[in-house]
């Protein structure tokens, strides 16, 4: 890839890995658009290793919060909200890695990567989230219990097919189960890290068994643009969506539906 291509697709991963709006449908664009080569596997590690390093960051203080009341949660053997919350995270992010690894395993994850299934679980997803927007009761963050968790990890889980999107999916099922959209966000950026961990170290593994030659600069611009817009990217989505709604995301995921239907049938 030449600069201008590495800087395009870094940004794009950085937005859409946060924003409900699927970054498997627009990775796909630029190929299917300009007909660029694909990104590599080095690319994809460094890319999602930015965006780990920006929900981290964002969420710097309540990691510390949630870390130092575990901790002293075991030490006192009391229960306390951040040990719960800590393990309604863990919980949820078991249906994603199981069946992650199932998809990885069976060879499938590459049978799903057309434009058509891109397409349709953009709409389809989509759709479902404006439907969301009705069940919406207001519930806090100490309301998410084992059953909300696991039924959010499930849905999560569904993110394996590409077009869905991972921050797009979670949002939904915890307003379809009456969460505020606030709190919807937040659970789902949380839940981000533990799964971003889980599938670069995947694909890290994958990277040090091929052996291919790394492009270090390349790598370096995408970790920095992918954080960077990443981390704008979670600052202004949690200042606007209590204002906004989730309409302007279900228009331009329709939208993008239409775009992606029209590649494909052209």
């Amino acid at each position: 890839m030449d600069i201008f291509q590495v800087i395009v697709l870094a940004f794009i991963q950085g937005v859409s890995e946060f924003l409900p709006i699927s970054s498997s449908a627009h990775l796909i664009l630029p190929s299917q658009i300009f007909a660029w080569p694909d990104q590599g596997l080095a690319f994809d590690v460094a890319v999602h290793l930015g965006s780990l390093a920006a929900v981290v960051i964002y969420f710097r203080q309540d990691l510390w919060g949630l870390t130092r009341g575990c901790q002293k949660a075991i030490v006192a053997r009391q229960f306390n909200q951040e040990l719960r919350l800590g393990l309604m995270l863990v919980l949820a992010t078991v249906p994603a890695v199981l069946f992650g690894l199932a998809v990885s395993i069976s060879g499938f994850d590459e049978a799903m990567r057309s434009i058509a299934v891109i397409a349709t679980t953009t709409l389809l997803f989509g759709l479902l989230l404006g439907v969301a927007e009705r069940f919406i009761r207001g519930k806090p963050m100490d309301a998410i219990g084992w059953r909300q968790a696991l039924l959010i990890g499930l849905a999560q889980a569904l993110a394996i097919i590409p077009g869905t999107s991972r921050s797009g999916i979670t949002i939904t099922a915890a307003m379809l189960l009456g969460f505020s959209r606030d709190v919807a966000a937040r659970f789902s950026f949380l839940l981000s890290i533990p799964i971003i961990i889980a599938a670069g170290s995947l694909k890290t593994r994958d990277l040090i068994m091929q052996a291919e030659p790394v492009q270090w600069s390349v790598l370096f611009v995408g970790v920095l643009l992918s954080g960077v817009s990443a981390w704008l990217c979670i600052r202004w989505f949690l200042a606007v969506i209590n204002r906004i709604g989730m309409l302007p995301f279900v228009i331009y995921r329709i939208v993008l539906a239409a775009v992606l239907f029209a590649l494909y049938f052209s």
